[in-house]
């Protein structure tokens, strides 16, 4: 996973080690990628951070059952921009990925600014509705098959129920 984007500053780095997982990434300057498999709400989201912390969680259903996944991951900033690499495992993407979303989050109190590769649509939006990451529903058609070449088969994993 490769992330190119303009580096804000704001809110602060987060205090953990980069190079490592930190809890509440979200909480921050962060680029969030998900991977969906819609027929059995299994999902991988992989959080990225400028100054260098990261987060991956395993989720079914919304429900949170692995945090805190190692991952090789490198980042810079420079001249008002960041740029980042993650390797992500295989084994960390559920069975049968066929639908995806990511998010950029930046800035602080009310300058704090969610944007979405594939938003909610504005009528959908409800009077003093937050954000939520989590809106299955709203997750476009991905294939890593696009990716990988049409003849790849995605690695078995123990990692999901």
């Amino acid at each position: 996973m490769e992330v190119n984007s303009l580096f804000f500053d704001d809110p602060p780095a987060p205090p953990g080690e980069p190079g490592k997982p930190f809890d509440g990434l979200w909480d921050y300057e962060v680029v969030e990628s998900f991977f969906l498999n819609s027929a059995t709400s299994n999902y991988l989201e992989v959080e990225l951070c400028p100054h260098g912390q990261h987060l991956v969680l395993l989720l079914s259903g919304g429900d949170c059952f692995e945090k805190g996944l190692s991952l090789a991951f490198q980042a810079d900033i420079n001249w008002g921009t960041w740029n980042a690499t993650a390797i992500i495992p295989w084994d960390y993407f559920p069975p049968g990925v066929d639908k995806m979303n990511s998010y950029a989050i930046h800035g602080s109190g009310l300058g704090r600014t969610y944007e979405a590769l594939y938003p909610i649509p504005q009528e959908e939006i409800e009077n003093g509705q937050g954000p939520n990451f989590h809106r299955l529903e709203y997750f476009q058609d991905f294939s890593l098959q696009d990716i990988m070449g049409e003849e790849w088969t995605q690695p078995p994993s123990d990692m999901w129920p």
